[in-house]
């Protein structure tokens, strides 16, 4: 089963890139982070005829996530409140549209857009520790089932300095600071692994790149769009790249997307490695 992730920037802007993407990788399943429109208009029909099914949950302007998928998409759950329906705090949580799940072939696929935090001190810093405080309470209400589970999405969060091209300059600011390393470290909880230093270790390997500064044609990035798999999906994972060459898009997101290859259901042989 091939799933992506992937920070659009904007659905509406982007769909003929992700129409392309789409015909090139086929994948299984497409996660898609800040889609930047209400539901009622999102560009359904062009994906829809192409056979896939769509879970979406957006607002306008801002954040957004959505699920493109080859398999019917069962026991969809928007917002904080899929998982913690008695949690007063979900509906703070849920004025951004930042989170979606659902059963895919079996698996239950988390789709998250972590928020930035825009500055360290900030109000915004503040409600990004926050939200991953509450995502821990959210993923371990949702372990009580016992679901395979894939945890992707743009995290905003360079977990180690391997994934800064400049951990000289940038750690321990917005995007790589302790408190949000930690909180995100939390709520993983030592249940779920990225599936991407599973076969990569070195740094060098970039998801975004900044608008600003040359940042693309330098190749001065971070690694920020993650997969975090559960052990039966770990144990079955046969490979995971970043899509880099979306990125060169012509008006491109500042995300490039990221593709794992987990052979599901286990006892089926018929896929292959995706190789970039």
């Amino acid at each position: 089963m091939l799933i992506a992730t992937w920070n659009v920037n904007s659905i509406r802007t982007r769909i003929n890139q992700v129409i392309s993407f789409l015909d090139e990788i086929e994948p299984d399943l497409l996660c898609l982070q800040e889609t930047k429109v209400e539901d009622k208009l999102f560009p359904k029909e062009c994906i829809e005829e192409k056979g896939y099914h769509l879970g979406i949950y957006g607002q306008k302007a801002y954040n957004g996530v959505a699920l493109i998928s080859k398999f019917p998409l069962e026991d969809i759950r928007k917002g904080m409140h899929g998982e913690l329906l008695s949690d007063q705090n979900c509906s703070y949580f849920d004025e951004q549209k930042r989170i979606i799940s659902s059963l895919i072939d079996g698996i239950r696929v988390v789709n998250v857009y972590v928020p930035n935090g825009a500055t360290i001190n900030s109000e915004k810093y503040t409600y990004k520790i926050k939200w991953l405080n509450q995502l821990y309470n959210y993923l371990k209400e949702q372990q009580k089932r016992a679901e395979p589970l894939c945890l992707l999405g743009d995290f905003n969060i360079a977990l180690e300095e391997r994934d800064i091209h400049n951990p000289d300059k940038f750690n321990k600011g917005i995007m790589a600071s302790q408190e949000e390393r930690e909180a995100l470290e939390k709520a993983l909880d030592n249940k779920l692994e990225d599936v991407f230093r599973l076969f990569e270790q070195k740094s060098g390997h970039w998801s975004w790149w900044d608008y600003r500064s040359g940042a693309w044609q330098r190749d001065q990035g971070w690694r920020i769009d993650h997969i975090y798999l559960s052990t039966e999906l770990i144990n079955n994972a046969k490979s995971c790249v970043i899509h880099k060459k979306s990125r060169d898009n012509i008006q491109p997101s500042d995300h490039a997307p990221v593709i794992v290859n987990i052979n599901w259901p286990p006892s089926e042989l018929s896929y292959e490695p995706f190789m970039e």
